[in-house]
């Protein structure tokens, strides 16, 4: 016979608890095996990234938190410069895209014309 929904949601927090139960028994040799390894390696919490700041020397593989992993994150993180369209006397340069500088805006105040500005 098919169990009722009420039936099988008691099932899963049965099962539910009994996971939990599992997991925090398991939880305890972990971290037992953790304080092992710490104390045999003599690890600070700078060590293991709990500090808020890399020692250079160690890096662990696939870790976010490593200085190689922060390094390709900025270099991801940089766009390349685009093209130079605007230009002044001064040296200023816009690429003409996003808000229009105050040297740009500036001189057109002053009577130039975007053509007049443009880099060549």
């Amino acid at each position: 016979m098919a169990k009722t929904l009420a039936q099988l949601n008691a099932q899963i927090a049965e099962l539910q608890k009994k996971a939990d139960a599992v997991k925090a028994k398991e939880a305890v040799g972990v971290i037992e095996r953790i304080k092992e390894a710490i104390a045999h390696y003599g690890l600070t919490a700078t060590d293991l990234g709990l500090s808020g700041r890399v020692v250079k020397g160690v890096q662990s593989v696939g870790a976010t938190g490593t200085v190689a992993a922060r390094k390709t994150r900025k270099k991801a993180a940089k766009k390349p410069g685009g093209v130079v369209r605007y230009r002044d006397e001064a040296g200023n340069a816009w690429t003409g895209h996003g808000k229009r500088p105050r040297w740009f805006l500036a001189a057109l105040e002053a009577g130039k014309t975007p053509d007049d500005l443009e880099a060549k």
